[in-house]
């Protein structure tokens, strides 16, 4: 037994279901592997835990796709807009570069950097006099995050393309012996019941590794800063959670967050590196509060090299890492051309969730584990080391058998959800919880796991 490194092998799964998504990439194999890791990470743990002898893993490579693209079917009313105005692919003096503004002081530092009025056509006509590169260092130094379009070759030779191709796709770091406890209300059908997860993620990965955790019967309790909303996305991802708000600027605030830790399982979180032990909770206070954590943590372009501490988004790797540069001949466009889906996100969610699992299998056996850690540019490495040449119907939009019949009632109003992509043995990803909006509920572990 040993903890997951590597995306699965198609042999060890079974998949279902037809149609891939059109790409220059194999993004339908990627994310259907990356549910099959959960699978197959779940099926160790069930068979550890005596819950089940076995089973096997079952993945439909159609609903891998649509949950890829959203999970979430409203009925009678529009979802909100996923993207900001300003957000987006700009011409500049020497190439391309993408903007990220959803949140407002990436907003802010984009504006400030380009020092035009907040209007597309002002962000437009500024940047095609600047250069791409100079773009993306003075927005990052502001504080904001941007990216230059890269060619696959440029990114290989870059420094931080180097450095990130001697990183595997999951790295276990600060190895320790845990003592795992005993899910004793857990069943074959809700094989986490009783696990509690304490999430502290945002857009997109991370809140999809929780997301699924919950699915398999964790209790999830996602925490954000107070007025913190991310409108277009909530209602896909706070599915089967309790949501929460703490100010972590405040002693009250940490106090209450310490106390969540003491009685949290797992912890999944995307600080950069510094910044949880800027509040108080490094390495080694994390320890003291929680020893016997499973621990899984992610960023946008890997753990070593000068891009470390750099912030960034899926759409943002892709266009760094070479995925867009390909995208455009592919498609046999001018611009820089985006995968179909925010396939690294939903890749790298997958993975976090199976090395959580990965880890709570291996503290049944006493051998140590370590804090799992996952890039978003990692996980685009293994996209572009995939074939692309597999064959099948295109995955355009859903159908409505994609959907289970139940009503889901959120906070913005009635919906359906899709099928569970994902069967191991009896089990499939369940939620009990609808999706509600940030700060429903209080700081606290529920007094009753979902059943």
């Amino acid at each position: 037994m040993s903890l997951r490194t590597t995306l699965p092998t198609p042999n060890m799964f079974e998949t279902v279901g037809a149609g891939i998504a059109p790409s220059a990439f194999a993004v339908t194999d990627l994310v259907t592997r990356a549910i099959a890791a959960v699978g197959v990470e779940l099926a160790g743990f069930m068979t550890a835990t005596g819950l089940a002898a076995a089973p096997s893993v079952v993945v439909d490579q159609r609903l891998a796709t649509l949950w890829g693209k959203y999970s979430f079917r409203p009925d009678g009313w529009e979802m909100p807009n996923l993207w900001d105005d300003l957000a987006g692919v700009y011409k500049t003096q020497d190439g391309w570069i993408r903007l990220h503004t959803n949140l407002p002081h990436h907003r802010s530092a984009a504006l400030a950097t380009l020092t035009c009025a907040p209007t597309r056509s002002a962000v437009s006509a500024t940047l095609r006099r600047l250069s791409a590169d100079a773009v993306e260092r003075d927005i990052h130094a502001a504080g904001g995050v941007a990216a230059a379009l890269r060619s696959p070759e440029s990114w290989a030779n870059h420094p931080q393309g180097q450095a990130l191709a001697q990183e595997p796709s999951i790295s276990w770091q600060r190895p320790r012996v845990v003592k795992a406890r005993s899910l004793e209300n857990a069943t074959e059908q809700r094989p986490l019941k009783g696990l509690r997860v304490l999430d502290l993620t945002r857009v997109l990965a991370g809140p999809i590794a929780t997301r699924a955790l919950a699915g398999l019967g964790a209790e999830v309790l996602r925490i954000d800063p107070p007025g913190w909303d991310e409108p277009g996305v909530i209602p896909d991802i706070a599915l089967g959670k309790s949501m929460a708000t703490l100010d972590l600027k405040t002693p009250q605030g940490r106090a209450r967050l310490s106390d969540l830790l003491a009685e949290a399982d797992v912890l999944v979180h995307g600080y950069r590196p510094g910044a949880l032990a800027a509040l108080g909770f490094g390495p080694d206070a994390l320890d003291a509060l929680a020893p016997n954590r499973v621990e899984v943590t992610l960023n946008a372009y890997g753990w070593t090299g000068p891009w470390a501490l750099r912030r960034g988004f899926d759409s943002l790797v892709q266009m760094s890492c070479g995925i867009n540069h390909r995208g455009r001949a592919w498609a046999n466009k001018t611009e820089p051309h985006p995968l179909p889906f925010q396939a690294l996100d939903h890749a790298t969610g997958y993975l976090m969730a199976a090395a959580v699992l990965s880890a709570l299998t291996q503290a049944q056996t006493h051998a140590p584990i370590g804090t799992a850690h996952l890039s978003l540019a990692r996980t685009a490495l293994e996209l572009t080391q995939l074939s692309p040449h597999a064959t099948g119907p295109e995955i355009l939009d859903w159908v409505d058998s994609d959907f289970t019949p139940a009503v889901e009632q959120t906070s913005w109003g009635p919906g359906h959800r899709l099928h569970s992509p994902l069967s191991v043995g009896q089990t499939q990803l369940k939620w009990t919880r609808p999706a509600v909006a940030c700060g429903s509920h209080p700081a606290s572990w529920p007094s009753a796991p979902a059943t």
